[in-house]
């Protein structure tokens, strides 16, 4: 029988520390740019490669490649991409909105990469606060809590950024309602998922995020 090589341990925090370099120059620089309005044009079109490269990286540490984890990956991509989709065209679940051109290709009005936005902020913040609590109900609640949270931080941007656009520039408060359900149910099939949960990664990338639309809430909006 053979051995299965495993990567020293030495070798596995280099790699870590290299990534976590990677995490917050990509968001530092990305904060940077689109601060500065002469920038702002170039750095609106990394943003989908952006949310591209996060992925990449989280998925590079993550440790718990069991068939239920891409079970749960398609369906946060698939439920979230599903309820921006009825969103757009109907004007039902988060409000009357539109996306702009920021988020690059658009399948049916909804750029693709909002699939994996969901997928990104629930793993994130499921794999933050997955040892809070054993209670799957509990544990999706404070998820969706999270995410309505940084999506309150996301909104005021939103528009700034031509991610998307608010039918009368008013963001309705039933947005926020809705977009804590959809996170809600996304995180209880993140929790009955069958595979592991913690990801060294997760927590950095999450702090970073936090910044980065803080920060933008005072350079970008008049």
């Amino acid at each position: 029988m053979h051995k299965i090589a495993q990567t020293p341990p030495e070798a596995q925090n280099k790699r870590l520390i290299i990534a976590k370099i990677v995490v917050v120059a990509l968001y530092a620089v990305g904060a940077i740019g689109l601060s500065l309005p002469e920038y702002r044009e170039y750095f609106l079109m990394l943003t989908p490669t952006q949310l591209l490269v996060t992925m990449v990286l989280l998925l590079g540490f993550h440790r718990g490649w069991s068939e239920a984890f891409p079970i749960f990956a398609a369906a946060a991509f698939w439920l979230g991409f599903g309820a921006e989709l009825i969103g757009i065209h109907t004007g039902y679940i988060f409000g009357d909105y539109v996306y702009g051109p920021t988020l690059g290709p658009m399948l049916w009005e909804v750029p693709i990469v909002i699939g994996v936005n969901w997928f990104i902020l629930v793993y994130l913040t499921g794999s933050v606060f997955y040892k809070v609590t054993d209670n799957d109900f509990y544990a999706a609640l404070l998820g969706a809590t999270a995410m309505t949270a940084l999506d309150y931080v996301m909104e005021p941007v939103a528009s700034a950024l031509d991610f998307w656009y608010w039918k009368f520039d008013v963001i309705p408060p039933g947005n926020y309602l809705t977009w804590f359900l959809v996170a809600f149910l996304i995180h209880y099939i993140y929790r009955k998922g069958n595979f592991e949960k913690s990801n060294p990664l997760a927590a950095l990338v999450l702090i970073m995020m936090i910044l980065f639309f803080g920060v933008l809430n005072f350079t970008v909006l008049d």
